[in-house]
């Protein structure tokens, strides 16, 4: 439940020669070309690369794709294709294949950047970031389940004796998946990610295995394949892993909190020994909360992006005793109840961020919404120390807090008007990328709510 207080590596881009040396060393003879959609499924072309020219190839011209076929990157069937561009600093040898690697890569289309694309997304606004004097660095922990799916389509946790009413750090539970989770771990530290736990959380079948931070681009191309690692390693295993923020309603959902520091160089901008408030953040650190919080409601709808979102968000218990995803928009302490929690000094956790968030958008949101706080000097008031799920809902508010929205509807709505994300977001062919995001995430809430579900017809077919 906490990423580990390291030096983060160096994000000097290595050199064609290098990772070529390194492919060869290694026996690769393929390559995935890798990029993602705005719902951040991983789309690729198995890329042979039996020569050197193969491989300058694929670095120059990338590998070509029909954009509308591989989901929402803002392509019609008219549209000529997009190109994935490699980048150096992410390749990945796959652990499992030894002739495999993988490459995240940027999209073009004729040349040039696509503006759909959301590692293009954030790259620019990291790029923004640098003009000020910030780079941003984060860890993020991503939670899963491991589930088996019935005949009849319902879920089921993968292991039968996962029971506990509160099975968190279980060494039970964690022993019965002990090769899955060791197999994970390993192939992490293999990837040179630092992996350093292996938690059995909150929930039945529910796990977190957490690697050391580095750069807001590496750690979000980090993230893409350690969710295709996992996924595809289940599926070995005859299981289905599962980043869904909440498959049971009646157990905790999945969390992909985000930890994050603004950087100059070496030195770490949020730290402040010196903090009167002890919590050893700096004024900077305080403004950049104080952007967190004014954009929260916003931000929301890319960092919580589904329908399924805002049943993990919400005020109330879950079996274990608590949601551990806060919606009130506070901050404080080491305090798990907030929506911004400070585990340690010069570090931000945003404990709302959830397992369907596409991890670029989230970051840009995040990164848009702290830089206004900080060049706007916004106060992000005083912190919270009590537990917050302690106190009414009513006293709450009548406090002054704010919550976050109760449904992608109400979260779309509160993205369209911040001229913050809206500006940082983008513009894209013929509109802003926020008005294409909420297009589609309004449509994605309309299939949803025409649904008629089974609680509707218990509930109301014989009340009237």
């Amino acid at each position: 439940m906490a990423v580990l207080e390291t030096t983060p590596p160096e994000s000097a881009m290595p050199s064609a020669d290098a990772v070529w040396k390194q492919m060869q060393e290694r026996g690769t003879e393929f390559v995935f070309a890798q990029f993602v959609d705005m719902y951040a499924r991983p789309s690729a072309k198995l890329v042979p690369v039996r020569s050197r020219d193969d491989f300058d190839g694929i670095l120059t011209e990338g590998a070509g794709f029909a954009g509308f076929a591989a989901g929402e990157i803002g392509q019609l069937p008219s549209d000529p294709d997009i190109a994935a561009i490699p980048d150096l600093s992410s390749y990945t040898p796959v652990p499992w294949q030894q002739n495999l690697a993988r490459f995240a890569c940027d999209v073009t289309v004729e040349g040039e950047e696509w503006p759909y694309d959301p590692r293009t997304i954030l790259r620019r606004m990291l790029a923004r970031a640098k003009t000020k004097g910030f780079e941003l660095k984060m860890g993020l922990e991503l939670e899963y389940f491991l589930i088996r799916q019935r005949e009849d389509g319902s879920i089921e946790i993968a292991d039968a004796n996962d029971t506990l009413e509160k099975p968190c750090y279980d060494m039970l539970g964690l022993t019965r998946r002990y090769d899955f989770l060791t197999t994970v771990s390993r192939y992490c530290n293999e990837l040179g990610w630092g992996n350093y736990a292996n938690d059995h959380e909150d929930a039945n079948g529910q796990f977190e295995q957490n690697f050391t931070y580095t750069n807001a681009l590496g750690s979000c191309d980090r993230a893409i394949f350690f969710r295709y690692m996992v996924h595809v390693l289940a599926e070995q295993n005859g299981m289905i892993a599962t980043f869904m923020p909440k498959p049971f309603s009646h157990l905790t959902g999945n969390g992909c909190h985000f930890h994050m520091s603004l950087w100059d160089g070496d030195t770490n901008l949020f730290l402040d020994e010196a903090d009167p408030r002890g919590l050893g953040l700096s004024e900077t650190a305080y403004h950049f909360i104080g952007g967190l919080k004014k954009h929260a409601r916003a931000t929301s709808a890319l960092t919580a992006p589904t329908v399924n979102s805002y049943k993990r968000l919400k005020v109330g218990t879950t079996t274990s005793g608590a949601t551990w995803s806060p919606v009130w928009i506070s901050y404080g302490y080491n305090n798990r109840t907030q929506m911004l929690r400070i585990p340690g000094p010069g570090r931000i956790e945003d404990r709302t961020i959830d397992g369907s968030c596409n991890p670029y958008l989230a970051a840009t949101a995040v990164l848009a919404a702290g830089l206004d706080g900080i060049e706007n000097g916004l106060d992000a008031g005083e912190p919270n120390a009590g537990n917050l799920y302690s106190f009414p809902y009513d006293e709450l508010k009548a406090r002054g807090l704010e919550t976050l929205p109760t449904n992608l509807l109400e979260a779309t709505q509160e993205l369209e008007r911040d001229d913050a994300l809206r500006d940082a977001l983008g513009p894209a062919r013929d509109e802003d990328y926020v008005d294409y995001f909420i297009r589609v995430k309004r449509d994605e809430w309309s299939r949803y709510h025409e649904q008629v579900t089974p609680w509707e017809v218990r509930e109301y077919l014989t009340r009237f």
